[in-house]
């Protein structure tokens, strides 16, 4: 098999799933904009968080061009990604009971704020234990996960619940168990992983409805623009000092 034929499997796979989501996810979406939309009127906060490959699609919605300015990370060191030696450490820190209880504690979160959850098994410790805690502190919790993992194994958390379990809305990323769209008899492993590819279209599908929701209530989206694009820096530097209390990557 060519490896051009296989680079189309993938990206019809890919396609395929981003359809799936489209038809499939649509009132979570819509749901899930016009919670952040509710929070950002109400005067709350947003904050996304993802472990290890989950962080990237956290991190795509934060301080981007064509987001919302409010959107900040929720950081846990050693697991925000790949960067740290070794790089197994953030699998281990994952299954960690009680670290996301220090993370939230020593965060900016407080009631009324909105916080994204990535993770696409939804079965470590940290980002279940994340879920249940910050509900517990009046967070609204979307949480964006593989809903099949908790059908097909167990979870890590000592309560036996998966994320899904404890999230105002859930986004279902529709991914397959080991996150890999392709196999060949010649590769002893499945390959080709598509998470991120449907996790980060998903969040900006959410993104994008919160900024049409907020227009549609007579309120300017707090958007930022590119820098590279004449006056995005001037745009930019309005909205940033415009909502500085509720942007923490600029601290």
């Amino acid at each position: 098999m060519s490896d051009r034929k296989l680079a189309g499997q993938f990206l019809d796979a890919a396609i395929d799933l981003l359809r799936r989501i489209r038809d499939e996810e649509a009132d979570a979406i819509e749901a899930a904009g016009t919670l952040l939309a509710d929070t950002v009127e109400n005067g709350g906060r947003l904050f996304a968080f993802g472990a290890g490959h989950s962080s990237l699609a956290a991190q795509d919605v934060v301080y981007r061009a064509g987001g919302l300015a409010l959107m900040n990370l929720l950081a846990v060191p050693g697991v925000v990604g790949v960067d740290v030696m070794p790089a197994t450490l953030g699998s281990a820190l994952e299954r960690v009971d009680g670290l996301a209880s220090v993370v939230l504690e020593s965060s900016p979160v407080r009631a009324g704020d909105a916080l994204v959850i990535i993770s696409l098994s939804g079965r470590n410790a940290l980002p279940v234990e994340m879920a249940m805690k910050a509900r517990a502190l009046g967070v609204k919790v979307i949480g964006v996960t593989s809903v099949a993992y908790a059908s097909e194994t167990t979870s890590r958390h000592e309560s036996g619940t998966f994320l899904k379990d404890h999230c105002d809305i859930v986004l279902d990323s529709r991914i397959s168990v080991g996150d890999a769209e392709l196999t060949l008899d010649t590769v002893p492993a499945p390959f080709g992983p598509a998470s991120t590819t449907v996790t980060t279209a998903l969040l900006q599908a959410v993104t994008a409805t919160a900024a049409g929701a907020l227009a549609d209530r007579g309120i300017e989206p707090p958007l930022l623009r590119s820098g590279n694009v004449d006056g995005g820096h001037e745009w930019n530097s309005r909205v940033l000092e415009q909502y500085r209390d509720r942007i923490f990557y600029r601290h």
